[in-house]
């Protein structure tokens, strides 16, 4: 019987951080004419002519926004820029590079970290964007990653978050809850395997969910159709911390209320399966469980007629009058004041 060969582990201290920079960057290549000079300078230099720039950063940290105890770093790459590009295509524009600076401690080997830069290139290739900077430094406390994204938007195209008007459509692509639905399954078999480091569980049934929390998607299929169509939405972002806090968010800034329609909710077959093993209830998932990465968006009712039948938006509710307050109505036609119940970064434990 053939010996199982063991993994090469180089230690880092052998490369040094630029030569580690060379190494992990060397195999991308600039896809972009924008892109004019890259990895390997004080600062990259992009070009760009006749467009708006938008510039967007998120960090991810170890221990607070993942556990790599069941999340592949190949896995946690390709998820460090999506996040990024979903604010990008938020903003109605086109996602052109992006530079990824990390913090990591000595537990880790350059070989970990080439599989955390193979998910970054799977990303970049799979988005066309440029890799072009970032920088490299120690922890003491695990793995922090940071992306920022730069992206580029005719003028006049840029979509903020103000800018709703009072009946405006409440639109999201995709459905929701599939992240919260997969965390919750993973956070059971951790807590198994603790028990009993021997058990080995059969995910398949939740491959969709898991999928959505551990390598999730940015709308670009969206944003593409949306230019299709030449609708520029009233306003959009995307729902990273839970639908509710996100429309909430839209009323504040553009001083408007809304109603929200339960049976109007897209949620997957597999998460309601899920919810239902888990007591949870399926409604509270889509509107409070974040990380999903679809887009919300207020837009005209002109464009009803061209959305209704579209698989990949689904409208939910309507913008009100302020005083007709923020109200999800249910199946009883009973309406629940909504309530920003989703991620929040500096919350008391």
């Amino acid at each position: 019987m053939l010996e199982d060969k063991k993994p090469s582990r180089t230690s880092l201290d052998q490369l040094g951080e630029f030569k580690l920079i060379q190494h992990l960057t060397a195999s991308f290549s600039l896809k972009n004419p924008s892109s004019v000079l890259g990895v390997g300078d004080d600062a990259a230099v992009c070009d760009f002519e006749g467009g708006q720039t938008v510039v967007t950063t998120d960090m991810l940290i170890e221990g607070v926004h993942f556990d790599l105890s069941y999340v592949p770093l190949k896995h946690l790459g390709y998820k460090a820029v999506v996040v990024n590009l979903s604010d990008v295509y938020a903003m109605n524009a086109r996602p052109t590079q992006i530079t990824v600076s990390l913090a990591v401690s000595n537990r880790f080997s350059l070989e970990a970290l080439e599989e955390l830069y193979a998910g970054i290139q799977l990303a970049c290739g799979h988005y066309k964007v440029d890799l072009v900077g970032g920088d490299t430094t120690s922890s003491t406390t695990g793995l922090i990653l940071s992306v920022t994204a730069l992206g580029q938007a005719d003028s006049g195209h840029i979509v903020k978050r103000q800018g709703v008007q009072a009946n405006d459509l409440l639109v999201v692509s995709g459905d929701l809850g599939g992240a919260y639905a997969g965390l919750q399954v993973l956070e059971r078999e951790k807590a198994v395997f603790k028990v009993n480091p021997q058990s080995q569980p059969d995910l398949s049934p939740y491959s969709y969910s898991i999928e959505r929390q551990l390598k999730p998607e940015a709308r670009k299929d969206v944003f593409e159709l949306l230019a299709e169509w030449k609708l520029v939405p009233h306003a959009m972002m995307d729902i990273s911390d839970g639908l509710s806090s996100e429309v909430l968010h839209l009323c504040q800034i553009n001083d408007l209320g809304c109603h929200v329609y339960e049976e109007k909710l897209p949620i997957d077959p597999e998460v309601v399966g899920i919810c239902e093993e888990f007591q949870i209830n399926s409604s509270t998932a889509v509107l409070n469980g974040g990380e999903d990465y679809e887009l919300l968006m207020a837009l005209p009712q002109s464009a009803y007629e061209q959305i209704k039948n579209h698989p990949w938006l689904t409208v939910i509710g309507h913008f009100t009058d302020k005083q007709k307050g923020a109200y999800l109505i249910n199946g009883l036609d009973q309406a629940i004041a909504l309530e920003a119940q989703g991620w929040q970064a500096f919350a008391k434990d």
